[in-house]
């Protein structure tokens, strides 16, 4: 059975991608891992899958860069009807490379989770597809403990697991604290805004702080 962890966000541009490229740098020695963008949008303007590779130096084992890749910066079901294209599910989950277990998947998913893919699917589909349990990145601004407590109940209403919060930004206790309580998990990353995000900024953090305890390994194996 294939296996994988899947980042989703409470938002757009919440900082998926800088989590997943923290994933890798943080336990690609210990576990064959590989990175994965099913669906872009924007491809013109952003490329998820060569930021992962330029911050972690991924070799190409490590990048599997096959899926959807739309112009224009919207849901993808609009970005897919602009291009007078479907995305279909079932064809991104049956490629070969998904079903392999060689290697530990790292999957982004593109906005939040129920981001509409098509015109009767969301991005949670594909979560309830894959299988994987899902790692939810959460802003520390206003807002976001209702916004990770909307994610979570929608999770857990489809029998998902949940690996655990990572907040981004500035610490804010209250949130973490009220999120712990309230969602019934657990925040295992407090990740700051990097600035400047550069490889060695990221290495750099990932070495002192991602994941101390080492909860996602139990997800990893």
């Amino acid at each position: 059975m294939h296996h994988g962890l899947f980042v989703t966000g409470t938002d757009t541009g919440v900082g998926k991608t800088i989590l997943a490229a923290g994933l890798l740098a943080r336990y690609r020695t210990e576990f064959l891992l590989r990175y994965w963008k099913p669906i872009q949008t924007g491809i013109e303007e952003d490329d998820d899958t060569a930021t992962v590779q330029q911050l972690v130096g991924c070799s190409q084992e490590e990048i599997f860069d096959q899926g959807i890749r739309l112009r224009r910066p919207v849901s993808p079901h609009l970005a897919a009807e602009f291009s007078g294209m479907t995305i279909n599910l079932d064809t991104l989950t049956e490629l070969p490379e998904i079903k392999s277990n060689e290697r530990c998947l790292i999957v982004e998913g593109a906005g939040g989770v129920l981001v509409p893919v098509t015109e009767s699917s969301m991005m949670v589909d594909l979560m309830v597809r894959l299988g994987f349990p899902v790692l939810i990145a959460a802003r520390t601004s206003l807002g976001t403990i209702n916004h990770t407590l909307l994610t979570i109940e929608a999770l857990r209403a489809r029998d998902l697991q949940i690996a655990g919060v990572a907040l981004i930004g500035n610490p804010e206790s209250g949130a973490r604290r009220s999120i712990e309580q309230y969602g019934q998990v657990s925040v295992i990353i407090d990740m700051p805004v990097l600035d400047p995000l550069t490889p060695e900024v990221l290495e750099s953090w990932v070495s002192s702080a991602f994941d101390p305890e080492g909860a996602l390994r139990q997800w990893l194996k």
